[in-house]
């Protein structure tokens, strides 16, 4: 039988659950998950990548379950005494958490890239599967507001995700290149699934680089995106809040839209049913099914049913889900 070959698009809360969830399901080797870095910025000369983090601490075994980022029973020491200096910031670090940016930083300043940096990292947390940053070269996510273009950190974070939203850009995007490889793990996965991460501020950055959108274009394998979006509402952040700002309509029918020219498949929340004729007339596989990933065991069963799900959308029979599971409801 031969050994399946998983990509993952991911950023964020969302993305980090699905590929634990798909670690689960298929093992660790056979797991490679691309992540957005527009959102990395630099705070108190520190490098930091926050999509990356999240992934890796969730894989890792160490996040913070009650949010979904940062290392679970982290301190805020640092950042009393932040306080105490009178420069409180408004970008929290714990203290176990400093320590990835610490030797990220160094490890860049004597020279590595990003990729390199974060498989070291990753090996030291003994994570088994691939995280590829986007690139290895600087892109950043910048938010065009009523309150004028502001970083992605300051807008999420800052400000709370509140200013009006009238366009995104995606600076530094035009020369950057991919990292190495991420061309080709596009081009030899046996699936690719684009995970329930925001499209605009997570995956979107991740396609505007140069070579992306047309190796998913000519893609061999099937790509299946799974919705954010459940009854006109984000599960995390502000999605939908900004779908509307946008002029979009905060619904999975747009997300699908979003994604049509490249996916053949679509996972859906089983709360938006009805919505499964809309998607099909769009020329791809639907999945219904409860998106909700609330716990380990709801990541690793979607995630299960997402493989079944991508052997119905090809012609031949891959190696299967490695859990007891062998139905993917609602197909």
């Amino acid at each position: 039988m031969k050994a399946m070959n998983f990509l993952a698009f991911a950023g964020g809360v969302g993305g980090a659950k699905l590929a634990e969830g798909l670690v689960r399901a298929v093992g660790p080797e056979q797991v490679a998950i691309i992540v957005n870095t527009g959102d990395d910025f630099t705070l108190y000369g520190l490098h930091i990548s926050p999509d990356i983090d999240t992934v890796m601490y969730t894989l890792a075994g160490i996040a913070n379950p009650e949010t979904g980022w940062g290392i679970a029973g982290d301190a805020l020491e640092n950042y009393g005494m932040f306080e105490r200096y009178g420069a409180a910031p408004w970008f929290r670090l714990g203290d176990r958490d400093l320590a990835t940016h610490l030797l990220r930083t160094e490890m860049m300043n004597e020279g590595a890239t990003l990729s390199e940096v974060t498989r070291k990292l990753a090996r030291r947390l003994k994570v088994a599967s691939l995280i590829l940053p986007m690139s290895d070269d600087p892109v950043h996510t910048l938010v065009d507001t009523d309150k004028g273009a502001l970083p992605f950190q300051e807008y999420f974070v800052k400000h709370r995700w509140q200013p009006v939203v009238r366009g995104l850009m995606y600076e530094g995007s035009a020369e950057a290149e991919p990292s190495p490889s991420v061309l080709r793990r596009i081009e030899t996965a046996d699936t690719i699934v684009i995970c329930p991460s925001n499209p605009y501020l997570s995956i979107d950055p991740i396609l505007s680089l140069h070579g992306i959108h047309d190796a998913l274009l000519n893609a061999s394998a099937p790509i299946i995106a799974v919705t954010p979006i459940i009854a006109g509402e984000a599960v995390k952040g502000p999605a939908a809040k900004l779908m509307k700002e946008l002029g979009v309509e905060p619904s999975a029918v747009e997300v699908a839209r979003h994604y049509a020219d490249f996916i053949n498949g679509f996972v859906l929340d089983v709360r938006d049913a009805e919505l499964r004729q809309k998607i099909e007339s769009m020329g791809m596989g639907v999945l219904v099914t409860d998106t909700l990933m609330h716990n380990s065991d709801e990541r690793a069963r979607l995630a299960c049913e997402i493989v079944t799900f991508a052997d119905q959308l090809r012609p031949e029979k891959l190696g299967g889900c490695l859990l007891d599971k062998t139905e993917a409801p609602g197909v």
